[in-house]
């Protein structure tokens, strides 16, 4: 009861406001705290300029200048975001008619059709290095080995630099694409081949997908489909037969290629 009483006394002993107004951080704990906040703004300041029309020139004008000026200004929720559960009227005849956020709601939704792809295959692993098999050996320490493997063969198996770049050549890259499934929190195991993050990824598993993506056959360009017929529109002009057809990027339009003067 000591402790509730001392509290009462120096409450009691502080300095009621009237009217409520700012203090600052030295008065304060001599200010009495206020049973209910004030019902006058502590911001004068905001919208004088709307009150000093409407005071000036009447409600009736002032609602014409607003409306001439603000965009929509009848809209009860302005423009802003509006958060879920709030109903907002869509219709100025009709007061029974509005709108609410997130409604219909996304459970109510019928399901989310996926993609139907093979088995074993991620639609959305989008990782293209694990198939890049045109820049395969560029990025590599090594280069292609079984190119370098062939060079070394053609050299004198004694020689030690020669024994040195084919222990070298055994051992594979020392560094690695990735960073073998440690990541900052720690190491992980939620992809068993480590291709679907960079950071998981090793030489033994890009290579073997590598190899999966190799092509199997040489590309062959657009005009071989027509060979024949570009070969005949040259010997009809009575000119040489290129290899190839002229590329049509290079072809400038008839109206670029006459004069303007």
């Amino acid at each position: 009861m000591s402790v509730a009483k001392n509290a009462l006394k120096k409450t009691a002993e502080k300095i009621a406001l009237r009217p409520p107004r700012a203090v600052t951080a030295a008065e304060a704990p001599k200010i009495q705290p206020h049973r209910e906040s004030t019902k006058s703004t502590m911001m004068p300041w905001n919208q004088w300029v709307q009150r000093l029309i409407q005071d000036t020139f009447g409600e009736e004008r002032f609602q014409k200048f607003r409306r001439f000026m603000f965009f929509d200004a009848d809209v009860p929720y302005e423009t802003g975001p509006i958060i879920p559960g709030t109903k907002v009227p869509i219709s100025r005849d009709d007061p029974t008619k509005f709108a609410m956020y997130r409604t219909p709601s996304p459970g109510s939704q019928p399901p989310v059709k996926l993609p139907e792809f093979d088995i074993d295959e991620d639609p959305y692993d989008t990782g293209y290095f694990k198939r890049d098999t045109r820049r395969r050996y560029l990025s590599s320490e090594l280069g292609n080995p079984e190119i370098e493997r062939q060079k070394l063969s053609l050299m004198d198996p004694n020689d030690p630099a020669v024994k040195e770049e084919l222990e070298k050549l055994e051992a594979g890259p020392e560094s690695s694409p990735g960073n073998k499934g440690v990541f900052a929190t720690g190491p992980t195991s939620f992809d068993p081949t480590g291709l679907r993050a960079t950071m998981s990824v090793t030489w033994g598993a890009l290579n073997k997908s590598l190899d999966a993506h190799m092509p199997n056959h040489l590309p062959t360009p657009v005009w071989m489909s027509r060979a024949e017929e570009v070969k005949a529109s040259y010997e009809s002009k009575g000119i040489p037969v290129p290899i190839g057809e002229y590329y049509s990027g290079l072809k400038v339009p008839r109206e670029r290629r006459v004069a303007s003067w």
